[in-house]
């Protein structure tokens, strides 16, 4: 797998926490995807899909998996009914590689941490893994599905 040094841009977002199960993400997204389509942020280039896994489905209890959903903005976030924030995700030194196929088995974050990183000599610094979410939307096949995993380091 293809690993670049790149550096992470300090960027805005809106952000949702979804703490519990994996298998119930999707409702925490649906979430942020209703407030994007209503505040008509759909184009994909402006408007960038993140996640910010703060921990490992496979070796974390479902109770103490968490996860932000996060979109780029340009705006504020306002007030709303559904626990979205605005927040910044800082400008950060990274590793980055990508995944191809299904979100539910991210090959590019096993291997940053499990293979990469330990023969890199870099250290982690604390911020948690990234996701972007490349292509995102309905027609999107699973096979299809392209995943940026940026692994924050010192």
């Amino acid at each position: 797998m293809e690993v670049s040094i790149v550096t992470f841009p300090e960027t805005k977002v809106a952000s949702i926490t979804h703490i519990g199960s994996p298998e119930q993400e999707h409702e925490t997204a649906r979430k942020l995807i209703e407030w994007k389509i209503q505040n008509r942020l759909l184009d994909q280039d402006i408007y960038r899909s993140y996640g910010l896994h703060y921990t490992d489905p496979r070796t974390t209890d479902p109770l103490q998996h968490r996860v932000e959903f996060c979109l780029s903005i340009e705006g504020t976030v306002g007030e709303n009914g559904a626990g979205i924030v605005e927040r910044l995700i800082p400008r950060l030194r990274c590793a980055r590689a990508r995944d191809v196929g299904s979100r539910a088995n991210n090959q590019a974050a096993k291997y940053l941490v499990e293979e990469w990183l330990p023969a890199s000599g870099e250290e982690r610094c604390g911020f948690p893994l990234i996701f972007h979410y490349v292509n995102v939307g309905l027609s999107v096949k699973e096979h299809e599905a392209i995943t940026d995993v940026y692994l924050p380091l010192k």
